[in-house]
């Protein structure tokens, strides 16, 4: 899927307007997420750490749950964007989140404030993924 110039301004900007609202108060590492739907809607979300550190959220997850819960359930494309300069992706984790509501053709953008720096399909970050389809061929 290739994305419009205009779209993928949008889903920078957004993302980088979650970003400033990242709770990162332990590691100083904030980061912003955008995800278009199926209905061509832009969520957001942030990384909300927590003391007890296992117990924190990644943007990716927190968007998700934004589209979730505004009624959304294919992610067409998702920007994630970190302060750089090194390029970030969606942690392992974070990929099979996405993989729930994608499939292997997702787009995954990578961002700084500086713009956006690299894209992937999810399937080239998570080859022979396990997804929803796995589980309709139950014994």
């Amino acid at each position: 899927m290739s994305l419009h110039p205009d779209m993928l301004q949008q889903l920078l900007q957004a993302s980088l307007g979650a970003r400033q609202h990242s709770h990162s108060p332990y590691s100083g590492y904030a980061v912003g997420a955008a995800i278009l739907d199926e209905q061509g809607r832009i969520h957001v979300g942030a990384n909300i750490e927590n003391a007890a550190y296992p117990q924190g959220l990644c943007a990716e997850a927190t968007a998700l749950g934004a589209m979730v819960m505004a009624g959304g359930r294919r992610a067409q494309a998702v920007l994630v964007i970190g302060p750089g300069p090194e390029i970030i992706t969606p942690c392992g984790a974070c990929r099979q989140k996405l993989r729930e509501f994608a499939g292997q053709e997702l787009v995954i953008i990578a961002g700084d404030p500086s713009g956006i720096r690299q894209q992937w399909t999810l399937g080239e970050l998570l080859p022979f993924s396990f997804g929803p389809e796995h589980l309709s061929h139950k014994p």
